[in-house]
């Protein structure tokens, strides 16, 4: 997919997260020339939000000349699109039936695109990532963080189903018996493999943190630290995210025959610990990856399934800048 051409042409990005808001001026190229960080208050409600949302990106436009190719926007879901009316966030609570584009826009007088920050973070890794990396058209990319996302891009396009909600892979039950999920469900992914899930995995198994003032509790990079040591409670830890990924990934593969799915979010840095049980519950679990494997899950070979972790640590915010980007590459 072609990008904009034409000297200082960038847009902006940002990702609406529950603790801190990130903005971004970004080339066409996907290069960010200029980031500000700001804490998410949300103690002062979503009008304070959008005000500080709005106050940034102004400020990126007052201070870089050139041509605004456009502004995105990566919010948690539950959210309608394309309207970008979120419903009951978990994240971010008090902004139940908010408008987000339009309220965004009122106050910009310039138009916004807003899109589900795991589909933002698909977007980015196929555009600058993995995709590109290994010249997919498609792909499907969990991050897992304080929840898992999910994102899914389709022949070079974000999947958003009927009503924006494609991809809630998170929320999907893999163990029937399994822990109560704050969805309704029971036994979700979420609840196995994302770092909340890690932090929780270990406490059950008698896990303490280590009794210093600079780690006065348990964290998922913690507990991989331990599992890199060799702690064998650490280890089994792992060994359970790995089983509910590969069970996920079973299911995904399956049902949607992709060349790539992405691993992704701050947990997936314990990807030498997961890994090896993953890949062997997804090939015990699905016939399609087992007809359509590589002979090495670590080297790439054209029309297999790969598996592979995020290539990005910021793609959720790139994605997001990108989204107007190739809007207007599209409509040209």
């Amino acid at each position: 997919m072609g990008l904009p051409r034409g000297m200082n042409s960038w847009s902006i990005g940002v990702d609406l997260g529950g603790t801190n808001l990130r903005i971004a001026a970004v080339t066409r190229h996907g290069e960010a020339i200029d980031t500000l960080h700001l804490p998410t208050r949300l103690s002062l409600g979503p009008e304070a939000v959008l005000d500080d949302m709005a106050g940034a990106i102004r400020q990126l436009i007052d201070k870089h000349p050139g041509n605004l190719l456009g502004i995105g926007v990566g919010s948690p879901g539950p959210i309608e699109l394309p309207l970008g009316v979120l419903h009951h966030p978990p994240n971010l609570p008090g902004f139940d039936g908010l408008n987000l584009r339009l309220e965004l826009e009122r106050r910009l007088d310039r138009p916004v695109q807003v899109e589900h920050d795991a589909a933002l973070a698909a977007y980015g890794e196929f555009l600058l990532g993995a995709g590109r990396a290994h010249g997919v058209d498609s792909l499907l990319m969990l991050t897992l963080g304080t929840g898992v996302g999910c994102g899914i891009v389709l022949e070079g396009r974000i999947w958003r189903g009927m009503k924006g909600a494609a991809g809630e892979s998170g929320h999907g039950p893999i163990f029937p018996d399994g822990v109560p999920c704050p969805c309704g469900a029971r036994g979700c992914l979420e609840m196995y493999a994302s770092a909340t899930a890690i932090v929780r995995l270990a406490a059950e198994l008698g896990m303490e943190a280590p009794g210093s003032a600079d780690h006065p509790h348990l964290s998922a990079s913690g507990i991989a630290q331990l599992a890199t040591a060799g702690d064998e409670r650490a280890l089994r830890v792992f060994d359970q995210v790995g089983q509910a990924l590969g069970l996920s990934l079973a299911h995904l593969v399956n049902a949607l025959d992709l060349p790539l799915y992405v691993i992704g979010g701050g947990a997936a840095a314990a990807w030498p610990l997961f890994a090896p049980r993953m890949f062997s519950t997804l090939r015990e679990g699905s016939y399609v990856y087992r007809l359509s494997m590589p002979r090495d899950p670590n080297v790439f070979e054209p029309g297999k399934t790969h598996v592979a972790p995020a290539q990005l640590s910021d793609s959720g915010l790139l994605g997001a800048a990108l989204l107007p980007v190739a809007a207007r590459a599209s409509a040209a």
